[in-house]
């Protein structure tokens, strides 16, 4: 099976990928730079175990990552606990395959680059990739799979982390819906906040999709992706699809690539 490893900046996910490219597992841990290889070999180990596997089922690593001080480490896992070398998303013999059509593409993330090939393998057309991360990415790819560009926006964690921590009498909330879905007054200073921080946050993914769409001049997919997505599904019907395994399929789809190329 193949160890699908995303390092994003908040936690880093792995993936026991099968042949056919369905999960058989996946697990998360807090990113952290300084975090060794043989701290993650033993957190690993015992993952492993709960699933009745060991460690010789990993026979092959794909690394994809935006924490470049993380990425020795996980290499270091990979030869000294798999006994193979990583291939690197956007690196060396693993070339992301796509066009980057934006005016510096070697800062394009490895995150964006891998949801753009995983959603155009899944879905026809123009598409709008919408990642619920750290940061809120809103990414278009054209018909073709090439990369068109896009938004950063702060994710809805840093934007509440932000408020809390600016002023002093404002109460930590949970991110979830209000209460009453119908109202945006809030008669309490908790309903209030809540009231901001998700319906702002809706009112903001739908008007920046909108504008998209509208720069696009053709119809296009949205598909959203990362572990907030489901918040906003109910409330908001401009997703057409929620694939939470966006960027692993990616490294996935890469991994299959340069394995039969080679």
């Amino acid at each position: 099976m193949l160890l699908a490893i995303d390092a994003g900046n908040t936690n880093i996910v792995f993936a026991l990928v099968e042949a056919d490219r369905s999960i058989r597992a996946r697990w998360r841990i807090a990113t952290d730079p300084r975090r060794t290889a043989d701290e993650y070999a033993v957190w690993l180990a015992q993952l492993l175990q709960l699933e009745g596997l060991d460690r010789s089922v990993v026979t092959g690593v794909v690394i994809g990552t935006v924490v470049p001080r993380a990425l020795h480490n996980l290499q270091v896992l990979a030869s000294k606990y798999f006994a193979t070398e990583a291939a690197v998303a956007g690196r060396g013999a693993l070339p992301y395959g796509i066009v980057l059509d934006v005016d510096e593409p070697e800062s394009v993330g490895a995150d964006r680059a891998l949801n753009v090939i995983a959603a155009h393998a899944n879905h026809p057309g123009d598409l709008i990739i919408i990642d619920f991360g750290t940061a809120t990415t809103f990414d278009v790819a054209d018909y073709t799979g090439a990369y068109k560009g896009g938004i950063i926006a702060p994710g809805i964690n840093l934007s509440l982390d932000a408020l809390v921590s600016a002023a002093a009498k404002l109460p930590r909330i949970a991110i979830e819906a209000p209460d009453d879905t119908q109202s945006v007054i809030g008669r309490t200073t908790a309903d209030q906040m809540h009231i901001g921080i998700f319906w702002g946050y809706v009112a903001m993914i739908e008007g920046l999709v909108a504008r998209m769409r509208a720069e696009i001049g053709r119809p296009a997919r949205v598909i959203a992706t990362g572990g907030l997505a489901i918040l906003f599904e109910r409330h908001t019907d401009v997703f057409d699809a929620i694939e939470p395994d966006l960027t692993i399929q990616g490294l996935a789809l890469l991994w299959e690539r340069y394995h039969i190329a080679a």
